[in-house]
């Protein structure tokens, strides 16, 4: 006797679970970004510090100047990845490159199964769930309880040593994670290619490219990618799914 889900109601299945993930991660969305802007309304606008609204169009102005195309940036390329409803936690929760998007990347491996896919989307919000609950059980034993201890116990060298080398390690973690997921030689070494003519040739040339850089790599990859992808391939794995 066979136990497969029939493919209809897994249709069925997922259809109601982004319908309920799109209802409700608009909502704690909304409630988030009233939350996080409360504070900066009360004290522009009550607590009488008489702020000039063109100081806060100023400021808008400049943060959007620097982060505009990361705003861009970073859903379009956490998108195939995460899937819909762990979008909804990655920006809600944070750290989404250095902690939730390996998390994502490191269970649909192991699982065995892609972005994009049902359960690729799946995987990937149960493993943001396991990050989360991971980093605020760690940060409550080892910065709210230990935390005053362990500065006082670990040597300052070590300290300089973790602040220079964990963000280049978790980043290169994350890019083999990715190549072995992705198994496509091509796309990966035009995203290696242009990294690198990016970071060592437009950079240097024109200094002030230096916030936008990562947009650029990424969009230049992904349309370079398409243009140069395998056809073949592609067509052959259209004609073995139908």
């Amino acid at each position: 006797m066979s136990t497969q889900t029939p493919p209809a109601a897994v249709a069925t299945g997922m259809a109601a679970f982004d319908r309920t993930t799109s209802r409700w991660g608009r909502l704690t969305m909304l409630i988030g970004l009233v939350v996080s802007l409360s504070g900066s309304v009360y004290l522009g606008f009550f607590s009488g510090l008489d702020i000039e609204p063109s100081l806060l169009f100023t400021g808008f102005a400049v943060v959007a100047s620097t982060f505009f195309v990361i705003w861009l940036v970073e859903p379009v390329t956490y998108f195939p990845i995460l899937g819909p409803a762990a979008m909804y936690q990655a920006f809600m929760i944070g750290n989404i490159s250095n902690k939730l998007l390996p998390s994502a990347l490191v269970a649909q491996a192991n699982l065995g199964v892609k972005g994009g896919t049902p359960k690729g989307s799946l995987a990937a919000v149960m493993a943001i769930c396991g990050a989360a609950t991971i980093h605020l059980t760690s940060l409550l034993v080892f910065v709210g309880i230990l935390g005053t201890w362990l500065i006082t116990v670990v040597p300052p060298e070590m300290m300089e040593v973790v602040r220079t080398y964990i963000s280049p390690a978790i980043f290169g973690a994350v890019f083999v994670q990715a190549v072995m997921t992705v198994k496509q030689v091509r796309p990966v070494v035009i995203a290696v290619a242009i990294a690198l003519i990016v970071q060592l040739v437009l950079v240097p040339a024109v200094p002030s490219l230096w916030l936008a850089a990562t947009g650029i790599v990424v969009i230049t990859t992904a349309v370079v990618a398409w243009f140069a992808r395998d056809r073949r391939a592609e067509k052959k794995e259209n004609t073995l799914a139908e």
